[in-house]
Formats: C-alpha cells, sequence, structure tokens
C-alpha cells in the first residue's frame, strides 16, 4: 500500500518499476540504477543447510529489511555462493547486490573486513541513504556468524556422537 502510494506521489503509476531514466534523474548514481535495474544475486537458499549463514537484518527507521545469505565450502572456508532478498528502497537493493557479489570467492575472514563506507563508495550513495550500507554490512556479518554457530554446534554434537560410540564399544 505504502509503495502504490509512492509510486503514485512520483507519478510512476502503479505496479511498474521506475525507469531508469526517472530513477537516475532523481539523483541515483549509475552503480545504483544498474543494481536496482539487474538486481544480481536474488534468491535464497536453504536455511537448514550446514552449509549456509544466514543473516537477516533491518532498520526500523526506513522499513528496510534485508536478507543476505552465504554457501560455504567447508574444505576451503570459501563462500561458494551468495544471494538476497531485500525488501526496500534502490539503495538497500543495490547494496545487498553488490555484497552478494563482493564475498563471493572470498574467505570468510576477508568478508567480515568488507565495510558499509566501502559499499557506500562504490555506489556513491548519499548521506541521507548511508544507512543502507550498513545493513548490507550488518547482514554480512549476521549471515558468517550463522554460518559458524550451526558449524559449532555441529561439531559439538560430531563429539558428543563420537563419546557414545566410544562408551558404547567400551
Amino acid at each position: 500500500m505504502l509503495r502504490a502510494a509512492g509510486r503514485r506521489i512520483l507519478g510512476l503509476g502503479s505496479g511498474h518499476r521506475a525507469p531508469a531514466a526517472a530513477v537516475a534523474s532523481r539523483g541515483y548514481h549509475e552503480r545504483v540504477v544498474d543494481h536496482y535495474d539487474n538486481p544480481r544475486n536474488v534468491g535464497s537458499f536453504d536455511k537448514n543447510d550446514p552449509t549456509v549463514g544466514t543473516g537477516l537484518v533491518g532498520a526500523p527507521a526506513c522499513g528496510d529489511v534485508m536478507k543476505l545469505q552465504i554457501k560455504v565450502d567447508d574444505a576451503t572456508g570459501k563462500i561458494v555462493d551468495a544471494c538476497f532478498k531485500t525488501f526496500g528502497c534502490g539503495s538497500a537493493i543495490a547494496s545487498s547486490s553488490v555484497a552478494t557479489e563482493w564475498v563471493k570467492g572470498k574467505h570468510m575472514e576477508e568478508v567480515s573486513s568488507i565495510k558499509n563506507t566501502e559499499i557506500a563508495k562504490h555506489l556513491s550513495l548519499p548521506p541521507v541513504k548511508l544507512h543502507c550500507s550498513m545493513l548490507a554490512e550488518d547482514a554480512i556479518k549476521a549471515a558468517v556468524k550463522d554460518y559458524e554457530s550451526k558449524k559449532a554446534k555441529l561439531a559439538a554434537a560430531n563429539a558428543e556422537t563420537a563419546q557414545t560410540e566410544k562408551v558404547a564399544s567400551a
């Protein structure tokens, strides 16, 4: 309902995305427009998969919600795939899209060092939209934390199983 009202206010009609030219004329950088019009890695993985880390973050002030997921190769510790689903403005969608591109192929330690300022600079976000890049950074960190939490639980479960088998065989 709010989205439809916003479109009417902006003169964009109902049910259609803003044309790139219209968005660009409102001050968005061409990279934001590109990632908004052609978002990369939209989708989701099975959150119960032990190789998947899920970060779900939101900004109460503006209503943006971002889910970013990473798929990790346990043997190498590299992120082999990433995807996102974002409900929010063009800057939030673009920040999510960029974040998924940047984390792919990197080790877990590397992605934790990605900062919102780098995303904001890459997209040339105005100060009023910096919270979108902060959401992306927070989503990356939350996904890494979720993956590491799953990995620790799995290791503890495996250790417990091994201990039980050892006692049973004695």
